[in-house]
């Protein structure tokens, strides 16, 4: 069975950058796309960026276009995102998750019930 484990986050200053990890260990991914999402206090849980397990294919959500980079290392089975000039409004815990949905079903991408794996989360908090 294969384990997630984030690290990376923290407090940061808004316009201040962090970068997430997300280590897989354990068997083979069964599924073809990772995912990072994220929930912040009172809300749903929210897509952020996908990839697919080789990295030939990447997408973010509209509101960190230009912000956040999402890639894979897969010599060394870890995902990142790298988060730049944070803002207060992308404080939440962030969750890495894998074994996802085929990339051809785009809108299943952005669904969490569509992942079967998932890293604890870590948060991440930017002040203003």
């Amino acid at each position: 069975q294969v384990q997630l484990a984030e690290s990376g986050g923290g407090l940061v200053q808004a316009g201040g950058s962090l970068r997430l990890s997300c280590a897989a260990s354990g068997r083979t991914f069964s599924g073809p796309t990772m995912a990072w999402f994220r929930q912040a206090p009172g809300m749903e849980r929210e897509f952020v960026a996908a990839i697919t397990w080789n990295g030939d294919e990447a997408s973010v959500t509209d509101s960190v276009q230009g912000r956040f980079i999402i890639s894979r290392d897969s010599t060394e089975n870890t995902m990142y995102l790298q988060m730049n000039n944070l803002k207060p409004e992308d404080t939440a815990v962030y969750s890495c998750a894998a074994n996802g949905p085929s990339w051809r079903s785009s809108a299943r991408l952005r669904v969490a019930g569509y992942y079967l794996t998932w890293g604890q989360g870590i948060q991440v908090t930017v002040s203003s």
